[in-house]
């Protein structure tokens, strides 16, 4: 085990093997990380970022995972510019992407083909803006590595959707990360493959890990429905000041309820429903005291709109 910059995490040597290979790669690295759930995607993850870090001055992060999303309020599927390294493993952040779509669901599982249509869309601006293969067309451009975070749903619809993302994507890295239940664990080898081997991508399989020898935490616990109310309060109390008295989600309610409203007139808005149809005379009913993303509808890929954030409807309002 070697320590990491984080106090209370230790990081398996086998991890670390694994992310300096991804970092020294000759080739700009496009990792995508998978595992079932609980196996320490995350903390791999921000480990990796980190390290990629110390050798370029960016590292771009494509988060698919709408339930325990890294730097954005759940429901949101984004592209996040990361410069500078996470002091502390342990501690998630909020941080501002630079392009998302709000799905509008903790799962994939309701409307997976909307899901990746929006992956798709997100990892297309990547390669526009950061990606480029053609380096005298674009001299002023710097490549951007790329971590692509997935959820932890790897059977039935989650595993096809996986399949799909990876071979839309085409990573240079392909991180497997195994827990002990052997049938909850993805396939081996390139099962998203038609049987043709990519000798441009490289498996890298590596365990899961609880503890170490000194009983030293490796990953970081987490429930998930406390961490999406802990993330949501984080992102409206930006809202008030830090002196605020918020710890609760019903203290959060009631001091959102107070707030001054921001007001637009309804000509200038467009409301879209996702996952259901709702009747025209009903729309702005199903709208009070409901969490709503906000996006701009001229700018987004393909009729997509990129989000802008999340606001709360006033109930009468």
């Amino acid at each position: 085990m070697d320590s990491s910059p984080s106090p209370d995490i230790c990081i398996p040597e086998q991890w670390l093997e694994a992310t300096e290979s991804i970092a020294h790669s000759s080739m700009l690295p496009i990792a995508l990380i998978c595992g079932a759930k609980n196996c320490g995607k995350t903390t791999f993850s921000r480990y990796l970022l980190n390290i990629l870090l110390n050798k370029y001055t960016k590292v771009a992060y494509l988060d698919t995972d709408v339930g325990q999303p890294e730097f954005t309020p759940p429901a949101f599927l984004s592209l996040t510019i990361v410069h500078k390294v996470t002091p502390d493993l342990t501690v998630p952040c909020l941080k501002t992407p630079e392009r998302c779509l709000f799905f509008g669901d903790v799962s994939c599982k309701r409307d997976p083909s909307t899901y990746l249509s929006y992956v798709f869309a997100i990892y297309n601006h990547y390669r526009k803006e950061y990606c480029i293969s053609d380096k005298g067309e674009y001299p002023h451009k710097i490549e951007v590595p790329l971590i692509v975070n997935t959820p932890g749903w790897v059977k039935g619809v989650g595993y096809d959707v996986l399949v799909d993302m990876l071979k839309y994507i085409c990573p240079t890295h392909v991180v497997k990360i195994s827990i002990s239940s052997e049938k909850k664990n993805l396939p081996a080898g390139e099962f998203w493959s038609d049987g043709e081997h990519d000798e441009t991508i490289n498996i890298i399989e590596i365990n899961s890990a609880r503890q170490d020898s000194l009983n030293r935490s490796v990953l970081v616990q987490k429930d998930a429905r406390l961490l999406r109310d802990l993330r949501i309060m984080a992102y409206f109390r930006q809202c008030f000041s830090s002196e605020s008295n918020i710890s609760t989600i019903k203290e959060l309610a009631h001091a959102l309820t107070s707030h001054c409203p921001y007001e637009v007139p309804i000509a200038s808005i467009k409301i879209r429903h996702l996952h259901c149809e709702v009747p025209s005379s009903e729309i702005f009913y199903s709208l009070n005291a409901t969490v709503v993303g906000l996006a701009v509808d001229s700018d987004g890929p393909e009729n997509l709109p990129w989000c802008l954030g999340l606001g709360r409807d006033r109930e009468g309002h």
